[in-house]
């Protein structure tokens, strides 16, 4: 390709010369940070520009990370954010404020890129994430919220010295880069943590926490157990959260599994404020409840419509589809004759034998795949499905798979799309959702 000003055309060879992980899976994974360092330095280190704060963890990292930037937002620092994977726009991954990168400097970065002599081989990440680290220099941010992308160890965002990591929680994931077992995933998540930086540690028991308490002691980093902090009262109820002594929110995001990322954010706010960044109590009450319309985070417990009752999630792993699933047979239990509708797919290289039967035999299933090279084909989630007792009627992509939910599903019903974060991502860039059935 030629140097252009057409911004579909740069996308169009960003994802062709340079395969992405999230599309096409273990042929595009490029652990380590040679190629980081390189290209960080080609580009002048715009990463030392700015303040960052380095998030990892198995679940709830994109959670965390949004709500991190909303607060700090609110305070009216200007603030970078990036995140993996978009969902329906390649430039939700880098925001400023909010705000998406233009498409014009989309498009100024990689004709500078082409045209910069720069002999390496950067991956898709690599060199988004430099995309990243350069806009956010030119956009004079205060702070930059920075998520890796797996791991933590040998992704390609540890080249940042950040002021301050956090770490939400350990569960298996792409266990054929990272390991087998909790503690060898915990082992690559740690590597984020630097010598006297302080780390949050979300939720981690046992061996798990043996890992962070031993890395944070090699490192001399602070570190703080969220699951410990004494100054953060129960979190019970999403609606009402007692952020501040006698100040009550209802938090933005209403997934079960958000209470545990919110009390591992508050901690982290705690820490940024020891650290001596100031944030106002309305602040925090400001951000916490508006995440989703301050930084554009979509996907999460996601509320499509009413009647039936729609929820979309990207969970997509043993953790967050537990959490998931007993969230949606909780709502069931409350709404007399409901039946559930589940809109799902998964990723080829996910483990779906150990996914599936944790979903109930008593529901029904619109089976799908992504438009992604990496979908698992629906024939085979088919065949994994009948082994689990689930019933399904399969469907050649998630638009049809939802229309036939809707068509089903009497007014007191509830609709479940997910699996894949690509399911929803297709199903929120359909348009269907909103669409008159």
């Amino acid at each position: 390709m030629e140097f252009s000003s057409d911004y579909n055309e740069v996308i169009e060879w960003l994802y062709r010369q340079l395969p992405m992980f999230s599309r096409v899976g273990a042929a595009a994974y490029k652990p380590g940070l040679d190629t980081s360092i390189a290209i960080d330095r080609h580009f002048g280190y715009p990463h030392r520009k700015f303040k960052s704060i380095h998030i990892a963890g198995t679940n709830g990292k994109g959670s965390t990370s949004h709500a991190l930037a909303s607060v700090l937002q609110s305070q009216g620092y200007k603030v970078g954010l990036y995140t993996s994977p978009h969902l329906v726009d390649f430039r939700e991954r880098i925001r400023v404020n909010g705000e998406m990168i233009p498409k014009e400097a989309v498009v100024n970065f990689i004709n500078r890129y082409r045209d910069s002599g720069y002999d390496g081989h950067p991956s898709f990440f690599e060199l988004t994430m430099m995309m990243a680290f350069d806009w956010f220099a030119l956009s004079g941010v205060d702070y930059a919220v920075i998520e890796t992308g797996m791991g933590g160890r040998l992704d390609s965002t540890n080249i940042i010295t950040p002021i301050a990591c956090v770490i939400t929680n350990i569960s298996k994931d792409h266990t054929q880069f990272l390991g087998d077992t909790l503690e060898q995933i915990a082992v690559e998540k740690a590597g984020i943590i630097k010598s006297g930086i302080p780390v949050v540690i979300g939720e981690a028991r046992g061996s798990v926490k043996d890992v962070f308490v031993q890395k944070a002691q090699e490192c001399g980093a602070p570190a703080i157990f969220a699951e410990q902090n004494l100054k953060i009262p129960a979190i019970t109820s999403l609606e009402k959260v007692e952020v501040a002594p006698g100040r009550y929110i209802r938090y933005d995001l209403q997934g079960d599994y958000q209470k545990a990322n919110l009390r591992t954010v508050l901690t982290a706010i705690g820490m940024l404020r020891d650290t001596g960044i100031d944030i106002s109590d309305t602040a925090l009450s400001d951000g916490l409840q508006n995440i989703c319309s301050i930084t554009g985070l979509a996907g999460r417990w996601m509320k499509i419509a009413d009647s039936p009752l729609v929820i979309a999630d990207t969970g997509h792993n043993e953790a967050g589809l537990t959490y998931n699933v007993n969230q949606l047979q909780e709502l069931k239990a409350q709404r007399p004759g409901c039946r559930l509708h589940f809109v799902i797919g998964f990723v080829a290289d996910k483990d779906v034998k150990h996914i599936l039967p944790m979903f109930p035999t008593e529901a029904s299933y619109y089976i799908t795949k992504a438009d992604i090279p990496r979908a698992m084909a629906v024939e085979e989630l088919e065949q994994l499905c009948t082994q689990s007792g689930l019933g399904t009627t399969t469907f050649k992509n998630v638009s049809e798979a939802y229309t036939a939910a809707i068509h089903r599903a009497t007014p007191n019903d509830i609709i479940y799309v997910g699996g894949s974060t690509f399911i929803v991502a297709d199903f929120l860039a359909s348009g269907i959702q909103t669409a008159r059935l």
